[in-house]
């Protein structure tokens, strides 16, 4: 059985992490190396096993060999039809249905748009105009965050005081859809990679540092195992397997603040050589047990399931498991 590694420019993850499979695998026949794609075929069997996906999304041809591999019976970490689909709002929106904290959130229309969309005819006719920006302020509070509805990278992301600042980053984001959000003034903030679903490493992270820290039991018990049962619950509803999911800390409040990170950070000198380890060991073992155990279906994000959403027509949401 064949593992493979679809990646980008990344430098200590994948040699670590295709060394390790090797050796792990190696008594169950298991190999691994990187994915070579040479045009695909419909029809064509991918020869893959497992393939673990960290590039896809920047890639068209990537995500759609990857979507013929899932029907070929590949099993694709993550599941590249629901990334394709995914955003932060509806993600938003399925955590609040589900029980766990997150910021009050706008999905805001986009500044500006593709030269064939006619502004000032009809095809932009179901927009109200103007925005009551205050009224949106008023909502989320001040300040606010002013971010992608999808996106990663801290790229466009900004802090905004009032309309006057909210006006001027918008202004600066050209057709990219934004959400407005309520600003967490955190006590603590925690960044969780998760493997598998349920397999959760809450870590302590400074964002305004953007840094791992080492710090052992920082949380409290409590504070932890809700962490825990939170970052289960989104990776459940989901349906990612490879993730990090942040937690900003208010009042022994998690609220879970960024948690679409499919393709997350695992390069060395940023996540420490201690959580790379862990992810090396952990990511390591997920794919040999995919590999013999896994099924294309467990891929699937649960959130119609979850909450309530069954064929009997039923809108009550679910206890999530």
């Amino acid at each position: 059985m064949k593992i493979g590694l679809l990646c980008g420019r990344e430098y200590s993850f994948p040699p670590a992490f295709l060394s390790r499979v090797n050796q792990l695998g190696a008594p169950h026949g298991i190999t691994a190396d990187f994915v070579k794609l040479y045009g695909t075929r419909m029809g064509e069997p991918s020869g893959y096993r497992v393939i673990v996906d960290r590039i896809s999304h920047e890639v068209e041809y990537y995500r759609a060999t990857l979507k013929h591999a899932v029907l070929q019976g590949t099993y694709v970490i993550n599941n590249p039809f629901w990334w394709t689909a995914d955003d932060k709002f509806f993600n938003y929106s399925v955590a609040a249905r589900l029980g766990v904290a997150v910021p009050k959130t706008v999905v805001l229309p986009q500044k500006s748009y593709p030269a064939d969309i006619d502004l000032t005819a009809e095809s932009l006719h179901n927009l109200g105009h103007p925005l009551d920006w205050d009224a949106l302020l008023d909502y989320v509070g001040r300040p606010a965050i002013l971010k992608p509805y999808s996106g990663g990278g801290w790229k466009h992301v900004y802090k905004v005081h009032n309309k006057e600042e909210l006006l001027a980053a918008y202004d600066g984001t050209g057709p990219y859809c934004m959400t407005l959000q309520e600003f967490i003034d955190f006590d603590q903030y925690v960044r969780c990679f998760t493997f598998g679903k349920t397999d959760i490493v809450p870590v302590a992270y400074d964002p305004r540092e953007r840094r791992y820290l080492v710090q052992h039991e920082f949380l409290s018990a409590d504070l932890g195992a809700r962490v825990v049962a939170d970052a289960q619950t989104l990776n459940t509803a989901l349906g990612y397997e490879m993730n990090t999911i942040e937690f900003a800390v208010r009042e022994d409040v998690p609220y879970a603040i960024d948690f679409l990170n499919p393709a997350p950070d695992f390069e060395r000198d940023r996540i420490t050589t201690h959580y790379f380890d862990v992810v090396i060991d952990r990511m390591s073992k997920l794919v040999i047990d995919r590999a013999l155990n896994g099924d294309v279906r467990q891929t699937w994000p649960r959130w119609a399931e979850l909450a309530g959403l069954d064929s009997s027509g039923s809108s009550s949401p679910v206890e999530p498991v």
